[in-house]
């Protein structure tokens, strides 16, 4: 520390001494640091607004992903409700369909799983395809193997739950039978 201070004092002192015999030089020299330190503001401060840019775009894409995605939560509920209504039309027997007495009651649960279905899709909630593809583990969940000699290996079967995308985003995968060898 001592040896920082004296060569410290030491720099000063010459400094004083050419000020003294040259005043033009330490001019100089003072108006070089100014402008180096000025350089140095300059340069902090393009770095803090690029760095303000930044965050700021940062916020607004996290923004907009939280207002595109907010309703996941609902929307996987929403589809076991779908599933619940599409379950009880198929288990409706081809007789009672027939009967004027309960038609109109069927007819109203048909038009209600079109109109749920409708409002999915204005929410961009769509459904993956399954049957006749290849099996992908990013939309599809392979629940058994079916030896068969009609499809090839690895391709999708029959489709036991019905999988969900919103947007580009898996919602819910679905539930697949592969083929494999038979």
């Amino acid at each position: 520390m001592m040896n920082k201070k004296n060569h410290h004092d030491e720099a000063d002192e010459i400094r004083a001494e050419t000020a003294a015999e040259a005043p033009e030089l330490a001019e100089h020299d003072r108006v070089a640091e100014l402008e180096k330190l000025l350089e140095d503001a300059n340069a902090k401060s393009l770095y803090a607004a690029a760095e303000t840019q930044n965050v700021r775009r940062r916020l607004e894409a996290e923004k907009q992903q939280a207002a595109a995605y907010a309703s996941t939560g609902f929307a996987r509920d929403m589809l076991s409700v779908r599933d619940h209504l599409a379950r009880a039309l198929d288990h409706v027997p081809e007789a009672a369909r027939g009967d004027e007495k309960i038609k109109s009651f069927f007819a109203g649960i048909e038009a209600t799983l079109r109109e749920l279905d409708a409002v999915f899709a204005r929410n961009g909630i769509v459904k993956v395809e399954s049957i006749g593809q290849p099996l992908d583990p990013h939309r599809h969940q392979a629940m058994i193997e079916l030896a068969t000699n009609e499809a090839e290996p690895g391709t999708i079967v029959e489709e036991m739950q019905t999988g969900y995308m919103l947007k580009d985003r898996l919602l819910r995968p679905a539930l697949v039978a592969v083929a494999k060898a038979g």
